[in-house]
């Protein structure tokens, strides 16, 4: 075939039957039987839904109401609620006054993980970025100096405290896990079944487990006058838990690497850091990419089990918001705003993580 044939080719549009919207819904929704059915039904629940849910959030809903009666008068979602408790449920306990200190830093909480996922950043800057992020936050939120009044962390609440676990837990439980996961496929023996234990001995039991035993039964293990804070033991309870999945995700990433990798970071001379550091690590994290999101998106909802051991996060502050006697009965409002919350979170994780893997995709595409 010549060149001119060839370029002609390439410049033919497909047929108009294979592109557009009624080729997408034939591929994706009318594509069998079975899928035509599907798709009739969700079509139908929608109809039936759909308007009556869009009555009850937008054309009945009361945001201005001044007490329950009024908002129950309108028929509709209250969310007048939430603008009246958003102080309590973002925040929980913390003084009311003081509630601009906690605001700042969720900003700059959220500020420092956006500058984490920026590539220009990835760089001894990094670390400037994240100390002074965590040093500017625990002045903030913990205060005695400068001029801020203290605040102990019994009194933290909210979402700062949700962000507060789900970003120490990952930036902790990460390294921990890529060296749980390098230790169990060490050629060591005693390395290796010190991993092994850990890592089966963690994934055996639910989060929920670990939380009781940090706050019920380690204070029991502890010398007499000795206490580890209830907010620390959470935290080091989540990112026990965490690193022990992350370690599995990334060995089965290493076990991905062709063994050629290996043999040519060998003959690199390169010891055995180095290549982990430069050659195979690299590869094998990106591999994993997705898993590992998901597994910070599990841990960044996982956080709402410190309630159990009495720890206001945002689903605590929302019940202590519905415990107001004069606004009862809006627990749904209540809990969509608090899901809203966890969706734009999780929902931005994961589309940062395709943008992440079409960023680092270097090859075998499917």
């Amino acid at each position: 075939m010549s060149s001119t044939t060839q370029t002609l080719s390439a410049n033919v549009a497909p047929p108009g039957a294979q592109t557009g919207a009624w080729a997408w819904m034939r591929s994706r929704l009318f594509s069998s039987p079975l899928n035509i059915l599907i798709t009739v039904l969700v079509a139908w629940c929608l109809l039936m839904a759909l308007p009556a849910l869009v009555e009850w959030a937008f054309i009945k809903a009361s945001f201005d109401a001044t007490n329950a009666q009024e908002c129950r008068a309108a028929g509709g979602a209250c969310w007048a609620f939430i603008v009246e408790k958003h102080r309590l449920i973002l925040f929980g306990t913390y003084p009311f006054d003081e509630q601009w200190r906690p605001l700042i830093a969720t900003g700059i909480l959220i500020a420092v993980i956006v500058a984490s996922g920026m590539r220009r950043f990835w760089n001894g800057k990094l670390a400037l970025i994240w100390t002074l992020g965590l040093a500017a936050v625990s002045v903030l939120m913990w205060g005695g100096v400068f001029g801020l009044t203290y605040v102990e962390n019994a009194r933290w609440g909210g979402l700062p405290l949700t962000l507060i676990l789900a970003t120490f837990g990952i930036a902790f439980a990460f390294p921990i896990g890529v060296l749980l996961a390098l230790g169990r496929r060490s050629k060591m023996p005693a390395i290796k079944a010190l991993c092994v234990v850990y890592i089966e001995l963690i994934r055996g039991v639910p989060l929920i487990s670990l939380l009781f035993m940090s706050s019920v039964m380690l204070p029991l293990f502890l010398p007499e006058g000795f206490t580890i804070d209830k907010l620390l033991r959470a935290q080091i309870a989540i990112i026990m838990f965490a690193a022990a999945y992350i370690a599995e995700t990334v060995r089965g990433g290493l076990q991905a690497i062709p063994k050629g990798q290996y043999e040519g970071a060998d003959s690199l001379g390169l010891n055995y850091w180095q290549q982990m550091r430069k050659i195979i690590l690299p590869q094998a994290l990106k591999i994993v990419i997705p898993p590992l999101v998901g597994i910070f998106i599990s841990l960044f909802k996982d956080t709402s089990l410190v309630v159990i051991i009495g720890i206001f996060d945002l689903t605590l502050a929302a019940k202590a918001a519905l415990s107001d006697a004069a606004w009862r009965g809006f627990g749904v409002e209540a809990y969509l705003f608090i899901s809203l919350i966890y969706f734009v979170f999780c929902y931005s994780m994961s589309k940062y993580s395709r943008a992440l893997e079409q960023r680092l995709a270097t090859g075998h595409a499917r």
